[in-house]
């Protein structure tokens, strides 16, 4: 196929690095600032520096791009993208903006089947990307209506990039679950470090530490807009925690230890039930 990826930040450049290094397809990048397109160029990562006007002539087209930039890219560029292409997002998040894209390639011709890979860095840009990031990684898939046959490519191809499974659902699933799995984790990353004990924590933290502070080295741009989209399934999420953090609070100050065991106990069944 002839794709073209826009996008140069880590997603879209690990992209184009992973097709270079596992298929045989033919690459175009595109993206907003020429200095990271040069360095894709330079390194192999694309077979050509693009411009919107390459749309017409590609089969694939891979958004690596926030998901707001996403739809406006497609609703400006919407008539130039090929008649029977496929389009697809990298966004995390879908409610709010499938409909959206459907609605555009009804308009203009194309298929929308949206993805979204589960993997990535706490860097952001294309120096970071990596040919493996996508290596063993979930690659999930909503399909917004599009028929079979372009689903099957989609899967296909991500698959041939490394990916260790397929993961199917609906734009409704996909962000209730990604609530939980993703946002709800770097929300709880970045109020853990908010304490002011945490610039004095060298010397006294080890694997607990940075398992919970790790992805607090978030992209604040990126992450407060996925927060906002998703906002009704995060906030779902985020009153759960806080109950239960109420909970261990309220058994913690009474002295209550046979509460507290409890409640560990719970948890520790629960995570140990899941075989992880």
């Amino acid at each position: 196929m002839k794709i073209a990826v826009v996008g140069m930040g880590i997603i879209g450049g690990s992209y184009c690095k992973a097709i270079k290094k596992y298929t045989n397809h033919y690459v175009v990048g595109i993206n907003r600032s020429p200095l990271p397109l040069q360095k894709a160029f330079d390194c192999g990562a694309i077979d050509k520096i693009g411009t919107v006007e390459d749309l017409s002539d590609v089969d694939l087209i891979i958004l690596g791009i926030y998901p707001a930039a996403a739809v406006e890219f497609v609703r400006a560029n919407g008539d130039k993208i090929k008649k029977g292409a496929i389009v697809t997002d990298t966004s995390g998040i879908k409610s709010e903006i499938c409909q959206s894209l459907v609605d555009l390639s009804h308009k203009h011709g194309f298929t929308f089947v949206g993805v979204h890979p589960m993997a990535g860095k706490e860097k952001n840009g294309f120096d970071v990307s990596e040919a493996d990031l996508y290596k063993n990684a979930s690659c999930i898939i909503v399909p917004c209506g599009a028929d079979e046959k372009a689903v099957k490519t989609v899967a296909d191809f991500n698959l041939s990039l490394g990916f260790g499974g397929i993961k199917i659902t609906d734009p409704e699933e996909h962000d209730r679950m990604i609530a939980f799995t993703s946002q709800l984790p770097h929300v709880l990353a970045c109020a853990y470090v908010l304490s002011p004990n945490c610039v004095n924590h060298k010397g006294f933290s080890a694997g607990s530490y940075r398992d919970v502070s790790r992805v607090a080295n978030i992209n604040a741009e990126l992450w407060s807009e996925l927060f906002l989209e998703n906002k009704n399934p995060l906030i779902t999420e985020l009153d759960i925690l806080i109950k239960n953090i109420n909970s261990l609070t309220a058994a913690i100050k009474k002295g209550d230890k046979k509460e507290i065991m409890s409640l560990l106990e719970k948890g520790h069944k629960i995570k140990e039930g899941l075989g992880e």
